[in-house]
């Protein structure tokens, strides 16, 4: 789910202590991002902006991005979706239920066979594999593991490895076979004194929406409310601007330094622990989903690298972080991957107790068959 559901909420300014750390971050990021951006990795700014806080917080340092600043941020980057969108690219609508309920079935399998692979290759108890499989669920993963005394460290490490392997690996897959998009679909005017009161009228409908959806507790409300008033607005012709680039870069870096800082507090020796599983486990997932991007793009009229990240197991807001940075229909990956997120949401909360319950009347079980162990 949203990437800042596990982040503690601070209100007011934040201490001289967070300041420090949140600088050291900012400033990893932000060389991370231009490192990657020089040498035209697809993405780059939020792929190298990700991989270089990784690498921080695996080294020990206190990766951290302030609550304040990724909500800020998740709207921005909601904002410059939005503005992909135009009456054509809505037209396009009308060929998606199919694509939708494959995405459905698609999770479906991730699920179960990733499951069974954590639970038959590397060893996980029932319930740990079932939520280290659950794709792009990682705040309710984690919350459930916490509750019922599941692998906690397991499930994050391979729910976050897979966020990164997609992050990583898919830029670099779509340009390895050229589908990656190397401009915008559509192309919005910068700002300037004329389209002021345009930009207003934007920012200020975006994060009116963004503002609701959170209320609503909409899941990743910030970006998608954010994404539905720009869309509304350019969808309808009604604005031609759209936010400049100082301020959307910087938002992709900040959002891409988020996903990094999940690393912090976990060592090397750690990850080598479940290395092989949370690699394992992510091409398992990785597998399944390309498998249905052949059929989805066989079947309809769909580019393939936007049916490749609307596909992706990956967190919601981040797939559409990624979207974004590619250029590709932020509609219809929004679209797909609030779909997915909705189902598996709705499946693990289903399934999870139940699995738990299960778990420990066998524990259970085997404690009274133990020599000397208090028998009714």
């Amino acid at each position: 789910m949203a990437l800042l559901e596990h982040v503690p909420m601070r209100p007011g300014f934040p201490s001289f202590s967070t300041l420090i750390p949140t600088t050291e971050t900012l400033l990893i990021a932000a060389v991370g991002a231009i490192a990657f951006l020089l040498i035209g990795f697809p993405a780059g700014l939020v792929t190298g902006s990700m991989l270089a806080v990784t690498v921080g917080a695996l080294l020990g340092r206190p990766m951290k991005i302030p609550l304040p600043l990724a909500r800020v941020c998740f709207v921005i980057t909601g904002t410059l979706l939005g503005a992909v969108v135009t009456p054509a690219t809505l037209a396009g609508i009308t060929t998606w239920p199919l694509s939708v309920a494959l995405v459905v079935v698609s999770a479906a399998l991730m699920l179960i066979a990733t499951t069974f692979y954590l639970r038959f290759v590397h060893g996980f108890d029932q319930l740990s594999a079932f939520l280290g499989a659950s794709p792009g669920a990682f705040a309710q993963a984690i919350t459930l593991a916490a509750d019922f005394n599941a692998n906690m460290r397991g499930v994050a490490i391979v729910q976050t490895t897979r966020v990164l392997v997609v992050l990583v690996g898919l830029p670099a897959a779509l340009a390895l076979f050229g589908l990656a998009a190397s401009a915008p679909p559509s192309a919005r005017v910068a700002v300037d004194a004329g389209s002021l009161a345009e930009l207003a009228v934007l920012v200020g409908v975006s994060t009116a929406l963004a503002l609701v959806m959170l209320w609503l507790r909409f899941p990743g409300g910030l970006l998608f409310g954010a994404l539905a008033g720009s869309a509304i607005l350019h969808g309808g012709d009604f604005v031609h601007v759209t936010l400049p680039w100082w301020l959307g870069s910087p938002a992709v870096v900040v959002l891409g330094a988020l996903v990094g800082s999940r690393f912090a507090n976990t060592t090397v020796a750690m990850i080598a622990e479940y290395f092989w599983a949370a690699l394992g486990s992510a091409t398992v997932a990785v597998a399944i989903s390309a498998g249905f991007v052949m059929v989805v793009t066989h079947l309809l009229p769909l580019r393939t690298a936007d049916v490749l990240i609307a596909f992706a197991p990956g967190a919601q807001d981040t797939m559409m972080v990624l979207a974004l940075a590619l250029h590709l229909d932020p509609v219809y990956v929004g679209a797909h991957h609030l779909a997915r997120f909705l189902i598996v949401t709705f499946v693990v909360a289903l399934t999870a107790p139940r699995l738990a319950r299960r778990q420990g009347a066998s524990r259970e079980i085997q404690r009274r068959k133990r020599p000397g162990a208090f028998e009714d």
